[in-house]
């Protein structure tokens, strides 16, 4: 039987942080990479946006690692020089009707220690951004824009700098997780199956991960059950006539249709939401026509005939349709009772933000 100090499943931005936050501490770390490339699954598949910390409850974990995430990430890209700009935000009110839960979001915010955000009357909005015609404006300095792939590849370089190891198109097939130990049964391409002892295993397998738990023969109660968001995303032909990304206020299970801009300033809108069986990445291009009724509630001028297909994510979600909002759980040996193993459950939206802070607080649990 094999033997490795620490095993990380899921080679995702999160994995990655994880495997260099635990490599750089002095761990020997294997990564598990079930695809043939890193960040192929929700990494790949999202709007790239730093988030400063608006929307989640205080004192939930979302908050508190997207506020200490965000900092983190844009100093740890301005170290590397990797694309990240603090682009800035407009969330918007585009109705007289919305403006309660626009200030419900400036409360929050400044709940989570969000102190930068500024109120804009809907006569204010124009001198940010001119074409945008709404009641009232929370302007968001500290929200910006990241190269995800770029940082993937930074995090990863800096994991096997510290000696880590990385094991593409090699999936966790089940194994025993329990207070004798952790054994993983792993299914390489080309090679029979191996099962391997470890210290310490971090099961950051995103959209996989509640079965990877379920896998391990952990007990029932301690796995939660999950459900799928899917949220596509339309691409815009053209330039954008905004600097700034633009947020209508939350919706259930989601953030809304906003636009978010790319390095090169090319605009996106996205994602919807929509609760599936399934992870399914199909993209209905007659989606577009809801998009369409959703972004010119804030912008008239949109145009229709430019908006065109662009691609699909899924998001790994501890609630349901109807329910509030789930937290991220990140499940250690207080919740399931194995020494060493750490679950990341419902590591959505802010996960990118948060990265570098998951990183951290998952180091510290092993």
């Amino acid at each position: 039987m094999e033997s490795v100090d620490c095993v990380v499943i899921g080679a995702g931005v999160v994995g990655l942080a994880c495997a260099r936050a635990l490599a750089r501490a002095g761990r020997e770390v294997l990564i598990l990479e079930r695809e043939g490339a890193i960040g192929s699954g929700i990494s790949a598949r999202n709007s790239e946006v730093v988030h400063a910390g608006l929307y989640y409850p205080p004192g939930s974990l979302k908050a508190a690692l997207c506020v200490r995430g965000r900092e983190m990430l844009y100093r740890y890209c301005a170290e590397r020089g990797i694309g990240c700009a603090r682009t800035g935000k407009l969330v918007v009110a585009a109705k007289s009707g919305q403006v309660a839960a626009l200030e419900a979001v400036r409360a929050r915010a400044l709940d989570n220690g969000v102190t930068d955000i500024a109120w804009l009357h809907g006569d204010q909005v124009p001198a940010l951004e001119p074409e945008l015609d709404v009641e009232a404006a929370l302007f968001s300095p500290s929200t910006g824009i990241v190269d995800s792939h770029r940082l993937m590849l930074s995090l990863l370089g800096d994991a096997q700098r510290h000696g880590a190891v990385l094991a593409l198109r090699s999936a966790v097939c089940g194994g025993v997780a329990n207070a004798a130990g952790i054994l993983l049964d792993i299914a390489s391409e080309g090679s029979d199956r191996v099962r391997v002892r470890t210290r310490c295993a971090i099961n950051a397998g995103g959209l996989a991960a509640l079965a990877i738990a379920r896998s391990l023969d952990l007990p029932h109660d301690t796995v939660p059950r999950g459900w799928f968001a899917r949220g596509v995303y339309f691409s815009y032909a053209g330039r954008m006539p905004f600097t700034h990304l633009i947020y209508p206020v939350p919706e259930p299970g989601g953030l809304g249709v906003h636009l978010t801009l790319d390095q090169a300033g090319q605009g996106r809108f996205g994602p919807d939401v929509e609760w599936i069986d399934a992870p399914d990445y199909t993209v209905d291009p007659a989606r577009a026509e809801g998009f369409y009724r959703a972004i010119r509630q804030w912008w008239p001028r949109v145009e229709r005939a430019r908006l065109a297909p662009g691609y699909a994510g899924v998001r790994p979600k501890l609630a349901g349709p109807g329910m509030a909002d789930g937290d991220f759980r990140i499940d250690g040996p207080d919740v399931h009772g194995v020494p060493g193993l750490v679950n990341l459950f419902g590591i959505e939206s802010p996960g990118l933000t948060a990265c570098l802070a998951i990183g951290e607080r998952v180091a510290g649990l092993v």
